[in-house]
């Protein structure tokens, strides 16, 4: 979240960042008639306070000289002040409530390189790599490869769980987990992230840390009768693992990757991608997070974002990468990378992962703050995430460019170490 005093410094900076994301400014003139009366409530109060500590001294000399015929009546008053400070200390409790509440769905604010836009159609193309490979056919879609291979079924995952669910079979669960491993190894070996492997399940503080709560409860998982919610992604555990934490300036950057499943409701995408593997119910993912100072902060995001580039290097997979839009960037975010693969199957590209930058918007939240070598403050960190990959999405990447018009699909020369080095179905 934002400094509440930042905002109320920059109040004009703030309704024009949120307005270029496309949201509605009243949330901020909201906040300034919520802050204006904070304010006064404590000036009066403050006032109050100040005549009632000035009395009780009066009250205490009287007292002293034997005269309560002249303390009564000052005393009297007292009472009657208390009962005011009382209950405006009540009111004044109910507007920082309020104020917090308004705070907490104020968004971050977009990086002034991010480009103005509405939607994903205004987002910028930074590069390309690669070459599209070319088919002497039509090239499948991968949920018709997959099922004429029997490695992806979504007649029988129907049947376990409903819509935007997949059961992957035989080489199809392989390959899944071969890309988990390949993923790890390499962001672990060559990368230098610590591999961490965190709660699936998470409480109510841990995903407001992050911003998911209060703002996003809609596209959650969260489970009956106990504070405990199914993570969307492992951002969401691994940012708040130093959550309250102090981290000295030498530790930094700290960087984590870690394996999980992750669990989204999809709430608004009725009708979108109803088929295959792109907007499931419940995913896997390796995540990268970084936590470091803000002085390197965007030196870490492209760092971050060439880690996540690459793997599909390696794998072989065409690609481009794209700056988000103030109108499609996340609610946290203040600057954000889409990384999307070409899927020639349905011939365009998708997102496979976002790498983005929060700033200390999420440290804020969650308290996490370093101490700079030599001082006595401390500041809060900087912290960064991005998809290394999305593993579904890289699954159906590979399935539709390294597809044979014999119905064979061939496996990336890097995950070969994993198991064979083409499979043609189960059996």
């Amino acid at each position: 979240m934002l400094e509440l005093r930042f905002i109320r410094e920059n109040i004009e900076l703030v309704r024009e960042k949120t307005g270029l994301r496309g949201l509605d400014t009243a949330i901020i003139d909201r906040f300034s008639e919520i802050d204006s009366k904070r304010l006064a409530l404590l000036g009066e109060v403050e006032t109050l306070k100040n005549r009632r500590n000035t009395v009780s001294r009066e009250i205490a000399e009287l007292k002293q000289q034997g005269d309560n015929e002249a303390a009564d009546p000052l005393i009297t008053e007292m009472r009657e002040v208390s009962s005011l400070i009382k209950g405006m200390d009540s009111e004044l409790a109910e507007v920082h409530e309020q104020l917090d509440d308004i705070v907490m769905s104020i968004p971050n604010l977009a990086d002034d390189s991010v480009p103005q836009g509405n939607d994903d159609s205004d987002n910028i193309e930074v590069k390309k790599w690669g070459e599209k490979p070319a088919f002497s056919y039509e090239p499948l879609p991968h949920w018709e490869i997959g099922e004429k291979l029997d490695i992806l079924d979504f007649e029988t995952s129907a049947k376990l769980a409903g819509a935007r669910f997949a059961l992957l079979k035989g080489f199809g669960a392989r390959l899944s987990r071969a890309l988990v491993n390949f993923f790890l190894d390499l962001h672990t070996q060559k990368h230098g992230y610590q591999e961490v492997l965190p709660p699936f399940m998470v409480n109510t503080k841990t995903m407001t840390g992050t911003g998911q709560l209060p703002k996003f409860a809609e596209d959650l998982f969260k489970i009956d009768d106990w504070d405990l919610w199914l993570i969307p992604t492992a951002e969401v555990p691994v940012t708040n693992i130093h959550s309250g934490e102090t981290l000295t300036e030498d530790h930094l950057p700290v960087c984590y990757t870690a394996y999980t499943p992750c669990f989204r409701s999809e709430a608004g995408s009725y009708g979108k991608d109803t088929r295959g593997l792109i907007r499931q119910h419940q995913f896997e993912k390796v995540e990268l997070v970084k936590f470091t100072t803000p002085e390197s902060s965007n030196e870490e995001l492209e760092s971050l974002l060439a880690d996540a580039e690459e793997v599909l290097q390696l794998l072989k997979l065409p690609y481009r990468v794209v700056t988000l839009c103030s109108g499609d960037l996340g609610f946290s975010a203040t600057k954000t990378y889409d990384i999307e693969v070409w899927v020639p199957g349905q011939n365009t590209y998708r997102e496979i992962s976002s790498c983005s930058n929060f700033l200390d918007f999420q440290a804020r939240r969650m308290g996490i703050r370093y101490r700079p070598e030599g001082e006595k403050k401390t500041r809060l960190v900087h912290t960064l995430n991005g998809s290394g990959l999305a593993v579904g999405r890289t699954l159906l990447a590979i399935l539709e460019n390294y597809q044979r018009e014999d119905g064979t699909v061939d496996v990336p020369e890097v995950l070969q170490p994993y198991f064979e080095n083409r499979f043609q179905g189960n059996g």
